[in-house]
């Protein structure tokens, strides 16, 4: 029975597991997202949040103890300049592991482990609240949009008849807009 042994083996002795998710947690921080088996997508995944974590916290200590375990200097002065605008309000759950298929040859389950990149500008909706960000522009019917049509072409034919080239020449760029909007 395996009670209070956490985390996967992955065939693996203990070193060579420690080095190989140190190697692929840099690269998840150096390249924003890395395709591998979905055991260790799964396994990254604590170590990728622990580090983001001790780069929200930012200060020396954790900046010593990230360098503990990624293996570049610029991976982790990087992680450490981007965490708090990132990351600043979230608590957790800061990959996505989607996942791809089967990998030929060998037929072993592939994901793509992502870091989730936040916006400043998003904001989190309350569950229930129904606010529409902003109204869809009407259209309009096109009985309508042909009347109207229909009127500009009336005043731009007597227009012509009076031998008023200015009003018809300014009704002309209003057709065209329309026209262009029924295209649409």
């Amino acid at each position: 029975m395996r009670h209070r042994n956490a985390g996967v083996k992955l065939g693996r002795t203990g070193s060579h597991r420690k080095a190989m998710f140190r190697n692929m947690v840099t690269s998840l921080f150096k390249y924003d997202r890395i395709r591998t088996t979905d055991a260790k997508a799964k396994a990254i995944r604590q170590w990728a949040d622990h580090l983001v974590t001790l780069a929200k916290r930012g200060d020396l200590h954790a900046r010593r103890q990230a360098l503990a375990i990624v293996r570049e200097k610029n991976v982790v002065h990087k992680l450490f300049a981007e965490a708090a605008d990132r990351y600043g309000s979230v608590n957790g759950g800061y990959t996505r592991i989607v996942k791809l298929g089967r990998r030929p040859g060998d037929c072993a389950p592939m994901s793509l482990i992502e870091l989730i990149a936040r916006e400043k500008s998003t904001s989190l909706k309350k569950p229930g609240s129904k606010k529409e960000s902003s109204p869809a522009p009407r259209q309009e019917s096109s009985a309508s949009a042909l009347s109207k049509t229909a009127d500009k072409t009336e005043t731009s034919s007597e227009a012509e008849k009076t031998g008023d080239e200015s009003a018809a020449g300014a009704q002309a760029p209003a057709e065209s807009g329309i026209e262009t909007q029924k295209d649409t």
